[in-house]
């Protein structure tokens, strides 16, 4: 049968590959659009097999709000150049997935993959991502999600350049705080509101560094007491969100600022992407840092 650039063309538009793949698909289904597309879809669930071992440290978080403004989601998808970050296919299946998350409230990535993309029961998420895996030519992965209901009564969100991702639980005082608090937190990555919700293992590991540092400085047992206890201050003061100068007025904590605002955080979610992923170095927080103070 003969395959005509009309048919070429009405196959790219419902799939979005390349005009080769496209020809070589009718070609061998003889001109059976479905069948193509079925073949098509085989042949990009072998290509992502093949590209699942890559490491992608690049990609985009996207955050989505609800209609009442109390619950938003966020979502870290990954891959492999930051030139496939920026393409618009990439970037739309990124904002879908968020609206699904959203919307479904999966307990896991392992859940959210087996929904379908949109809520008209089509492809599921992992079929999609297999599909775009095809298309761009590399790896693609949904790495993490959050979804944050406010308890306060309001969300404070911030996204810097798609790279960081902030979304704040904010008790009282207005949206100019929540934001606030939110971009400083993208810039000063505190692992925890205040020291009663530090992690213990990072308390734990931290403590054993210090211990060591004192045991080795000669001085007499009790003297090691008060300089554990001084460093271990200044570790919680550092780390801790309320503890932290605050970006826009280092001369005041965070705590301080949320204090004279009549505000309160009950919690934070931060995403950066490709945290935990061997890559190029590449400082996103402080270019907040200078964003929040105005330079």
């Amino acid at each position: 049968m003969r395959i005509t650039a009309a048919m070429v063309k009405e196959l790219r538009e419902r799939t979005g590959a390349g005009m080769m793949d496209c020809k070589r698909a009718l070609t061998e289904s003889e001109g059976d659009l479905d069948k193509a597309i079925e073949l098509m879809r085989l042949s990009g669930q072998a290509k992502a097999d093949k590209k699942a071992g890559r490491i992608t440290a690049e990609g985009v978080i996207a955050i989505r709000k609800d209609e009442s403004g109390r619950r938003a989601a966020m979502v870290e998808v990954n891959c492999e150049t930051d030139f496939v970050a920026k393409e618009s296919a990439f970037r739309g299946f990124v904002d879908a997935v968020c609206t699904r998350v959203l919307a479904a409230n999966p307990s896991s990535v392992e859940e959210l993959v087996a929904i379908p993309l949109d809520d008209q029961g089509g492809a599921s998420i992992e079929e999609e991502r297999r599909g775009l895996v095809a298309r761009v030519g590399e790896n693609i992965s949904v790495r993490r999600f959050a979804v944050v209901d406010s308890r306060g009564g309001r969300l404070g969100i911030y996204l810097h350049d798609t790279r960081i991702g902030v979304v704040v639980d904010v008790e009282g005082s207005d949206d100019v705080v929540a934001r606030d608090i939110a971009m400083h937190v993208a810039a000063s990555r505190p692992v925890a509101v205040a020291e009663p919700d530090m992690p213990q293992d990072v308390l734990r590991r931290e403590r054993d560094i210090l211990e060591a540092q004192v045991a080795g400085s000669g001085k007499p047992p009790e003297i090691q007491e008060k300089m554990l206890a001084g460093r271990v201050a200044k570790f919680l003061k550092e780390v801790t969100l309320l503890g932290q100068p605050f970006v826009k007025d280092p001369d005041r904590s965070v705590g301080e600022y949320l204090s004279a605002s009549g505000a309160a955080v009950r919690g934070f979610e931060r995403f950066e992407v490709g945290e935990g992923i061997e890559k190029k170095a590449e400082n996103f927080a402080e270019e907040v840092m200078a964003q929040a103070r105005g330079h």
